[in-house]
């Protein structure tokens, strides 16, 4: 595995840690590494069940078709397409597996106090600072509700933002690792629209981009 800068371990670990970590600032602040990786690994161990189940779903109803004596083209057609996208699924659920395996190893590379202190840091500030995060997110959001947004990208866009208005990281250093992570955690898709919303945001408040 390619040894990473501490600070992109960082994000990820936040990224990965997130939705799991509660509380206010100071409690946040007081959650120790293993806190932030055993919260990681829960994260995409449940985002792997979660695909696999619907991997599952996918697969059972495209059996179901194909086991139709009466199948006319059309639904068989429909039917492989249904496993051809179950298949897809199950090789990202094995990839987020994989990840969680590897998250020990990959935190280890890095200097492992460092890439705590920012990762907890970059948690506490989008906690902190939500309402401002969301407000300037939803601010350039064009025929966008935010809550329709998926939630691994809503968190990417999330860290983004704090980084580049709160913690005084150059915007296009904060933009091209959330395209980063969302290239790793998201799909292609998803790291366009990050990109594009993240360049509104800038434009839309030339104070923060530094």
């Amino acid at each position: 595995m390619p040894r990473q800068q501490p600070r992109q371990t960082s994000r990820e670990l936040a990224l990965l840690s997130l939705s799991q970590i509660r509380g206010s600032s100071e409690k946040i602040q007081q959650q120790t590494l293993n806190d932030l990786i055993l919260a990681a690994i829960r994260t995409l161990v449940a985002e792997a069940r979660d695909t696999l189940s619907t991997a599952s779903e996918e697969i059972q109803r495209g059996a179901d078709r194909l086991s139709d004596s009466d199948t006319r083209g059309t639904d068989l057609q429909s039917s492989k397409t249904m496993v051809k996208e179950a298949i897809e699924l199950t090789e990202t659920a094995l990839n987020r597996v994989g990840y969680a395996v590897d998250l020990p190893e990959f935190i280890h590379l890095a200097d492992r106090q460092e890439v705590r202190e920012y990762a907890l840091e970059l948690v506490s500030t989008v906690k902190r600072r939500k309402a401002d995060i969301i407000e300037a997110i939803e601010a350039v959001l064009v025929d966008w509700n935010l809550n329709r947004i998926p939630q691994v990208d809503r968190n990417i866009l999330s860290l983004a933002v704090a980084e580049i208005a709160f913690l005084e990281v150059p915007a296009r250093v904060a933009i091209n690792e959330a395209v980063e992570l969302a290239k790793r955690y998201s799909d292609e898709e998803g790291a366009r629209f990050i990109n594009g919303v993240l360049r509104k945001v800038v434009e839309r408040d030339k104070s923060i981009d530094n």
